[in-house]
Formats: structure tokens, C-alpha cells, sequence
């Protein structure tokens, strides 16, 4: 990644699902929670593929709920002036936690979690996940979730003035 001149950075326009679009000229501490936050996300699988031979949804799901308290702790320690209006990052952090992540979550933890429930003793969690009928449904949906949550990344980077190199 380079780095942008902060100096440099009068204005940053975004387009974020659940958000929309957003203009305004982030300060410093913005761009710093920003930053916290970007690191937060795209070193969890929010935004990285997930093939169907790797991982488990177990894990993916309690990985996007730790987002909610890295999140949190991010925006209590940058305070206020992060704001919370949908042309601030903390509103679009709270926007994207609350309209996004969080639906998906109430809708599949509870059906995952049943279905461990019914785990036999004799086999292991790997195997009785990739056994339930709702497996392939998850992961596309969980794919929907994920491009659009690389989009709240791009916005995000935008916002902490860096410039991604893919």
C-alpha cells in the first residue's frame, strides 16, 4: 500500500452499501479510526474468500461478531469527533455493524448453533457442519456479505488515505 500525503486530503467521497453515498473532508482522527478499523477487517475472513474445502462457519461467524467489540473499542477510543452521522466513520461503522453485519448474524448464528446442537459424539464438527442441508446456502450468502463488506474496506482505506495494491 502507499501512503497518501494527509496534507493532501481535502475530501473523500465513498459509496458504501447500507450506506449510500457519503462526501465530507476526514480529519485526522477520522482517518485514524479509519485505519483501525480498515486493519480490522481485512485481516479477518469479513473479506476474505472462504472455499468450500477450508474453514468452518463456525468460525467465520464468531470472526464477524468480534468485529462488533473491535469496532466498538475503536470508536469509544477515538471518541466524538468520529461522529455519528452516515458522512462520518463512526456513523458508517455503526451503519455497517447494525444494518449489515448484524442481520446476517441474527439469521444464521441460531440456525448454526441448532445444528451443532445435533452434533452425533462420534463425529467431528468439521463433518457435521458440511453435512447440513443450509451449508451451501450460508457460504453464497456469506459470499453476498463478503463483497459487500470489501467495499465498506475500500471506503474505509479511502477514508485513512491509503491507496490498496492488489
Amino acid at each position: 500500500m502507499a501512503k497518501k500525503d494527509p496534507a493532501k486530503l481535502t475530501s473523500v467521497k465513498i459509496k458504501i452499501p447500507w450506506v449510500g453515498e457519503a462526501e465530507w473532508s476526514a480529519d485526522p482522527t477520522e482517518r485514524r479510526a479509519a485505519w483501525s478499523l480498515y486493519v480490522e477487517l481485512v485481516t479477518r475472513v469479513a473479506v476474505q474468500p472462504l472455499p468450500i474445502d477450508r474453514g468452518m462457519l463456525r468460525e467465520t461467524l464468531s470472526s464477524l461478531h468480534s468485529l462488533f467489540d473491535s469496532t466498538r473499542q475503536i470508536l469509544r477510543d477515538a471518541g466524538p469527533d468520529v461522529g455519528g452521522s452516515l458522512a462520518s466513520v463512526g456513523g458508517i461503522a455503526i451503519t455497517v455493524l447494525n444494518r449489515g453485519i448484524r442481520p446476517f448474524l441474527s439469521v444464521w448464528h441460531p440456525k448454526l448453533s441448532h445444528w451443532e446442537s445435533l452434533r452425533p459424539s462420534d463425529m467431528s464438527p468439521i463433518d457435521h457442519e458440511q453435512r447440513w442441508a443450509q451449508h451451501e446456502v450460508l457460504r453464497s450468502e456469506l459470499a453476498v456479505l463478503q463483497n459487500q463488506l470489501n467495499s465498506y474496506a475500500e471506503g474505509l482505506a479511502a477514508i485513512a488515505g491509503i491507496t490498496i495494491q492488489g
